[in-house]
């Protein structure tokens, strides 16, 4: 089973391909040609599937740089580690690097795409809901900083995006529930019908079922697209997928890391109905139907309470939405009504925070 989507941005466009069983890369072999590549993956990733992947570019010259796993490795000196690898392998901007691995390798491998030889080629080959969903499509590239997640980055949009969706069985399940994290952001933004679907589809997804997992990724993928294509460099539109991610991504500096993307984006979407709430955009039932849904893949809806409020927000206010020293947060009016609010108060944050925190 295979599925196309192609993304049409104003620099060229380029294909995802969604397969159910195997990497595709059969309309790209042309292009491949003459080509080194050189394979970026992490020490889980690799020897599950580096084998199989290698063995498609037979014709190549292949090399490949692992990575640490995790988010405590989206440092500079693993971007680092793979400007090394290029270098001694002398690529050029001829030749081509290929992430292999979830969001993490996803954002490390487009920067380091981006960044060599002020930009050469790359194909994002996800393998984790979160990046086959999100993180692999609409050219975000970047790392940590001390300070804040992703700080530091470009937007570089690859050649292609390669999805094998059997690579979601050898995904813990933690792993798999934060990539659903992701998708019911999509049906906050502007997908309300979304919810009611994966309500109706939680049972298939969780037993792994193949057509429904397809039709999760393709509808996860093509939200992500049509947003992507009016939007590329987040002028305007394209800032209705941070909902949740300010929050989110302040609670995964805090708690260096110990919540996964998903989860903290879970809890950040939690917040953002809460704060939606109480300064009257939306009804309070908002804030429980995300609840509910999140706990159905038991995702957290409640911020441990040995994190300080006040330092969540002063973590959010070096976020790089942050205008003018103002918070630009996506809030809700209803499920599917996602909008851009500026102003808001601190006070009215950390109101919304602390009650989102366990007692």
């Amino acid at each position: 089973m295979q599925k196309q989507l192609n993304i049409a941005l104003p620099n060229g466009q380029y294909p995802i391909i969604i397969d159910s069983e195997k990497f595709d890369f059969s309309e790209f072999k042309s292009w491949l040609a003459g080509k080194k590549i050189m394979v970026v993956s992490n020490e889980v990733v690799a020897p599950l599937y580096l084998d199989e992947l290698i063995q498609l570019f037979a014709d190549n010259q292949v090399y490949h740089c692992l990575i640490g796993d995790g988010e405590i490795h989206k440092t500079k000196n693993s971007w680092l580690k793979i400007l090394d690898a290029l270098a001694e392998q002398q690529f050029n901007r001829s030749d081509v690097l290929v992430s292999l691995g979830g969001g993490i390798v996803c954002d490390i491998t487009g920067f380091a795409a981006a960044s060599w030889m002020r930009g050469m080629a790359f194909v994002q080959v996800p393998t984790t809901l979160l990046s086959q969903i999100d993180a692999s499509v609409g050219g975000k590239t970047g790392i940590n900083h001390p300070k804040g997640k992703n700080m530091i980055g470009a937007f570089h949009q690859p050649q292609a995006v390669i999805i094998n969706a059997k690579t979601l069985r050898t995904l813990p399940t933690r792993e798999f529930n934060a990539g659903i994290g992701e998708a019911i952001k999509y049906a906050g933004i502007n997908q309300a019908w979304f919810y009611d679907w994966l309500v109706n589809h939680q049972q298939a997804i969780k037993q792994l079922d193949e057509a429904v997992l397809m039709e999760l990724i393709t509808h996860c993928c093509q939200f992500k697209t049509k947003i992507v294509e009016q939007d590329e460099k987040e002028q305007g539109i394209r800032a209705l997928l941070n909902l949740g991610h300010t929050f989110g991504h302040a609670i995964e500096t805090i708690s260096d890391y110990h919540y996964l993307h998903g989860e903290a984006v879970a809890l950040g979407m939690v917040m953002a109905a809460e704060l939606s709430a109480q300064l009257g955009f939306c009804e309070p039932d908002i804030r429980k139907m995300l609840e509910n849904l999140l706990q159905a893949f038991e995702l957290p809806i409640m911020l441990d309470n040995q994190y300080a409020a006040e330092e969540i927000l002063t973590l959010m206010k070096s976020d790089k939405k942050v205008i003018n020293d103002q918070h630009r947060l996506i809030l809700l009016k209803d499920m599917g009504q996602a909008f851009i609010a500026e102003g808001v108060k601190d006070a009215e944050i950390l109101e919304a925070i602390n009650s989102c925190m366990t007692q």
